[in-house]
């Protein structure tokens, strides 16, 4: 069949894209990492309760205030260190969206790209 292009790209053409997908698989490698170091805090009760992560939601540390600490009222504190998390999450997420979402959210398949 004359004029039939059976391979679709010419090999230059294909060899460009390979070169485009390989720089942005090292742009989100080199964005992962620094979501990895990105420091979020999360707070809660004016800092009562404050939780340490990074953009990834990988929690580092929980700061409490001893004045909400109260034997007689558990649920409490428990719902200040929920909220204090929460806060961090939507921190978290607003990093996240911010940084990655050039990459049309590529960036979470695990190593496909």
């Amino acid at each position: 069949m004359a004029g039939f292009n059976r391979g679709g790209m010419g090999g230059a053409g294909m060899q460009n894209l390979m070169k485009q997908a390989q720089k942005m698989q090292e742009e989100v490698q080199a964005t992962e990492k620094l979501l990895d170091e990105w420091e979020i805090v999360g707070t809660a009760g004016g800092e009562a309760v404050v939780v340490y992560m990074n953009a990834k939601k990988i929690i580092d540390g929980i700061e409490i205030d001893k004045s909400v600490i109260d034997p007689d009222d558990e649920e409490m504190l428990e719902d200040l260190i929920m909220a204090a998390i929460l806060d961090g999450y939507k921190k978290a997420d607003a990093v996240y969206q911010e940084k990655m979402g050039k990459f049309g959210g590529m960036g979470g398949m695990g190593g496909l790209l």
